[in-house]
């Protein structure tokens, strides 16, 4: 099954760019699985899904109430789409699918949302706070078990 890893975040905003480092990570150590990283939201990732059979996203939340580092796992069904698509801007992930299955879009039949907890999401800087990037490794091996993904050729270096 083709298979997209798709980071969200902003990497000029310290920790809101978990989403993309732990893409980018992952697409280092799993080469043959198509990886994407992104600011963009909403109708701009419809394009970007189009075709897989799977679909995992990593982005970053804040709670309040975890541990920086702290990795949420969530499926789709698990978010509440908006019955209202009178704006394409600023669309949850929820509301962008059930208008792109709407509009005929092959989308990905599996998906999984990894949710990270980070401490400041507010701060320009690009890098992640020390707890955030000291968690990295542990939450890429995380998510590397949960989706049972498998190395089918050489990492790359």
């Amino acid at each position: 099954m083709k298979t997209l890893i798709l980071g969200f975040g902003n990497p000029i905003l310290t920790d809101d760019a978990i989403g993309i480092r732990i893409a980018e990570k992952l697409a280092g150590d799993f080469p043959d699985i198509d990886v994407v990283a992104t600011s963009e939201a909403g109708l701009a990732i419809l394009e970007e899904v189009a075709g897989y059979g799977r679909l995992i996203i990593v982005d970053s939340i804040k709670t309040g109430k975890g541990r920086p580092g702290e990795l949420y796992k969530l499926e789709l069904e698990d978010l509440k789409p908006r019955s209202d698509f009178s704006s394409s801007h600023g669309l949850d992930i929820a509301t962008a699918f059930k208008l792109g299955e709407r509009l005929g879009y092959s989308l990905p039949g599996q998906v999984s949302i990894y949710a990270v907890e980070v401490k400041d999401n507010t701060t320009f800087g690009e890098g992640c706070t020390p707890e955030l990037e000291r968690s990295i490794p542990l939450i890429v091996g995380q998510i590397v078990k949960e989706e049972r993904l498998c190395q089918t050729s050489i990492p790359k270096s």
